[in-house]
């Protein structure tokens, strides 16, 4: 259905006042304000958004140079692209450049959602309106773009994935070329570069449909050379995109997550499944089970689109005289191949449905390595999604085209926006909500460098001004994107990868390794600041570190529920001259710890599962783990029992049979008490 140009202008026009509109409906105007950086500090949703927004302030504090958006202030001195912490390339670049005209508080992250919703809503306008020549009918058939649930999931979320429209865009050029028997179109050309400036992942989206419009016009026409030249050249543009934004410098295909390929894959419940990060997206069907990384791969369609696929299916068998659908799938069926390869990666060879693993297929080493780029599989799924909202949105609009007569198709529509809003509803609500909540003062409950909203330590505002580099002696899993926070506000490098998406984990891993020798020999630069979220680090660290005149000790922070361990710290020259109730220093009587081990044999440090396999039965719940380190050597030795609570549990045996580990065996019928708690040794 062909319209001019002016129609296409004026329903992109409109459908992007529509995402402009759900935008404010859903968010307000508050993260609008470029200085308002509360919900980002806060951790929107989860704390990712913590990492994008960290990105952004080390890069703005480095010099410009080539390629854009590589700081060495991350991942110091190698450097990192802040396109591996997701802080959107293309705006943290543009904004580097105008960063003397900015203001000191300056976030782009609304900026650049708001324009998501907006371009959603304008492609979403645009293929609706392939399938109906009135404009009304072509909005309605937007909304459910606008308010898809997959784009809702994301935004402020992981940021960076909200730009869907890219994939509504590539889906449309892809219809508009099968129907004007065309592939080359400057608007696809530029969205593929342009994936790589936002996102990585949206990369092979894009690629898929537009390697389908390319492989349907060569068979079709019999003329391969002039697709074949136009997918080389977009290709090069694309990887000199990539390159331009640093996405092949600093980085790795799996960084250090430990998670493979298979881990957040998508249940075969997915379409139907209103379950994301507990929060519920449907107020009529039931929340399912998912195992492993199953939330990432969230594809729950909604029930207006899921009854309105259900029903244009019958319609279409019903008519398959008149379209017969072989003829169909003969005409796009490199478009069903790319759909089929799309929905198997995401599916992952790690096939799960409910709360079940159902199947686990053995892949190749080399192969699992090359997914992994693409680890959250579930996300590939994107553009079968967008389809299959198509299919229902076009379907109604033809099913009721000419009822009697009259052209039903707008009412039609409206019917499935009602239900589709009605059964979103309650993750509506609680966005709209959620985000409003962020006000000026949010707590960061490790540094309180922020207006507190609890109590802390108090050790980085006695700190402050004393460091240049924060040096991590491990990956900061639970404390690391605050922490990157706290550096860069003060203008400190950071050593820390664990807050980037990908990096380099045997380099990393050398660089801390480097960094505990040097501790350990004595050498502890005056500008760095140590720090680790484990025991067996600080332990194995605290005694040449402390003779070498460093503070050394625990960080705790207060909250309503009470005192909580945040950090281990080593702080060169601070010397005994800091003090806090919610710090420990290092001492002989420093509290420790069972090692936080678990295999099949031991539960956190306690040996007490599958004991029959090791002929060990008699030892259940008696033997507890430590790691071995000077510290736990020296309490250990001639210790006659561990006291937890105010109770004694008598040692029988201490053994460092196995390198690296204290094994000590208890005369109690059960050590599980011991987990987590705080101990300390009775001579």
């Amino acid at each position: 259905m062909e319209h001019s140009k002016r129609e296409t202008q004026t329903r992109f026009l409109l459908g992007a006042l529509l995402g402009l509109a759900v935008f404010l409906l859903l968010y307000g105007f508050g993260p609008l304000n470029v200085t308002n950086d509360a919900f980002l500090r806060g951790g929107y949703v989860e704390q990712d958004i913590q990492q994008h927004y960290a990105g952004w302030l080390f890069y703005r504090q480095s010099p410009l140079g080539l390629p854009l958006c590589f700081t060495q202030r991350i991942n110091w001195p190698a450097g990192l692209s802040v396109a591996f912490t997701d802080s959107i390339p293309l705006f943290a670049a543009l904004f580097r450049l105008l960063s003397p005209l900015l203001p000191s508080t300056f976030q782009y992250f609304g900026i650049y959602t708001l324009l998501c919703f907006m371009l959603q809503g304008g492609f979403g306008a645009l293929l609706a309106g392939l399938f109906t020549r009135r404009t009304l009918p072509a909005l309605l058939g937007a909304v459910p773009f606008v308010v898809s649930p997959i784009l809702l999931e994301r935004a402020f979320r992981h940021t960076s994935l909200a730009a869907h429209f890219l994939i509504l865009g590539a889906l449309y050029y892809y219809l508009l070329g099968r129907r004007q028997n065309r592939f080359a179109y400057k608007g696809l050309f530029a969205l593929n570069c342009l994936a790589f400036a936002l996102h990585p992942y949206f990369v092979p989206m894009t690629y898929a449909l537009t390697f389908a419009l390319l492989a349907e016009h060569a068979v079709h026409s019999r003329r391969p050379a002039k697709p074949l030249l136009y997918l080389a050249g977009n290709l090069a543009a694309t990887l000199a995109v990539g390159w331009l934004f640093g996405l092949f410098q600093g980085g790795s295909s799996s960084g250090g997550s430990g998670i493979s390929y298979g881990h957040f894959c998508m249940n075969l419940n997915a379409l139907w499944n209103p379950s994301s990060l507990g929060l519920r997206w449907s107020l009529l069907l039931p929340v399912q089970n998912q195992v492993l990384g199953n939330y990432d791969g969230f594809n729950y369609l909604g029930l207006g689109v899921l009854l309105g696929c259900l029903g244009v299916g019958l319609w279409a068998l019903a008519r398959r005289k008149t379209v017969h659908p072989l003829l169909w799938c003969r005409r796009h069926f490199c478009l069903l191949l790319v759909c089929l390869c799309l929905t198997g990666f995401a599916v992952s060879n790690v096939i799960t449905a409910n709360g079940a693993v159902l199947l686990r297929l053995p892949l190749p080493q080399l192969v699992t390595e090359l997914a992994t780029t693409f680890r959250s599989s579930g996300r590939l799924f994107w553009p079968v999604y967008y389809l299959l909202t198509l299919f229902c949105v076009a379907g109604l609009a033809r099913m009721f085209r000419s009822v009697k007569g009259r052209d039903l198709s707008a009412a039609a529509l409206a019917v499935l926006c009602a239900v589709q809003l009605l059964d979103l509803s309650p993750a509506l609500a609680a966005k709209a909500a959620s985000l409003r909540q962020y006000g000026p003062a949010v707590a960061d409950t490790v540094t309180g460098t922020t207006p507190a909203l609890c109590e802390t330590s108090g050790f980085f505002e006695a700190a402050a001004g004393r460091y240049s580099h924060l040096i991590a002696l491990d990956p900061l899993k639970q404390t690391g994107l605050r922490l990157a926070l706290y550096a860069a506000d003060a203008g400190m490098t950071s050593t820390d990868t664990s807050f980037a998406a990908r990096y380099d984990e045997a380099g990393a891993a050398a660089a801390a390794q480097k960094y505990r020798s040097a501790i350990l020999g004595g050498e502890l630069p005056a500008d760095c600041l140590f720090v680790t979220e484990r025991e067996e680090t600080f332990l194995a660290l605290a005694d040449a570190a402390r003779q070498a005149g460093a503070w050394c000790g625990l960080l705790s922070f207060r909250d309503a529920g009470g005192a909580h361990p945040a950090i281990y710290v080593i702080a060169p020259g601070l010397g005994d001259s800091f003090s806090s109730p919610l710090a420990t220093a290092y001492s002989e009587a420093f509290p420790f710890h069972l090692a936080d081990y678990s295999d099949d044999h031991w539960s956190a440090g306690i040996l007490s599962l599958n004991l029959e396999a090791i002929g060990r039965q008699e030892d259940e719940n008696k033997v507890v783990l430590f790691y071995d380190t000077p510290f736990l050597r020296r309490k250990l030795a001639g210790a006659k029992a561990l006291r937890a609570g105010g109770e004694d549990y008598p040692i029988l045996n201490v053994s460092d049979a196995d390198e690296g580990w204290l094994m000590v065996t208890l005369d109690t019928q059960d050590a599980r008490a011991l987990a987590g708690k705080s101990l300390e040794a009775v001579s």
